[in-house]
């Protein structure tokens, strides 16, 4: 089965900066689109960044300018680097892709990677 694997999360001061990596395991085909969400404390889920597999990337206005997302498809990982972080970073991070397996797509979710940013 496949699974997605964070890591990276921790406490920062503001200003400071964290990179979060999550790798895709087990037996599949290809990944299509990987995405960064986040959930913090009493709020929804959102979509913070994504990338396709050709290396385009889309980010929500709360981080442009101080995140940024990559990928590295021959190790099936997704990374996120933030930078300037703010106390309004803080929640639960989590990694969501695409995964193509016997024919079907689906969507595969991380277990999460927890960010606190300090004020």
């Amino acid at each position: 089965q496949v699974q997605l694997v964070e890591s990276g999360g921790g406490l920062v001061q503001a200003g400071g900066s964290l990179r979060l990596s999550c790798a895709a395991s087990g037996r599949f085909f290809s990944i299509d689109t990987m995405d960064w969400y986040r959930q913090a404390p009493e709020k929804q889920r959102e979509l913070v960044a994504r990338i396709t597999t050709g290396g385009s990337t889309m980010y929500t206005d709360l981080v442009k300018g101080r995140f940024t997302i990559s990928r590295d498809n021959a190790k099936n990982t997704v990374y996120l680097q933030m930078n300037s972080l703010k106390p309004e970073d803080t929640a639960v991070y989590y990694c969501e892709a695409r995964i193509e397996t016997w024919s079907k797509w689906d969507d595969y979710w991380g277990q999460g990677t927890q960010v606190t940013v300090s004020s």
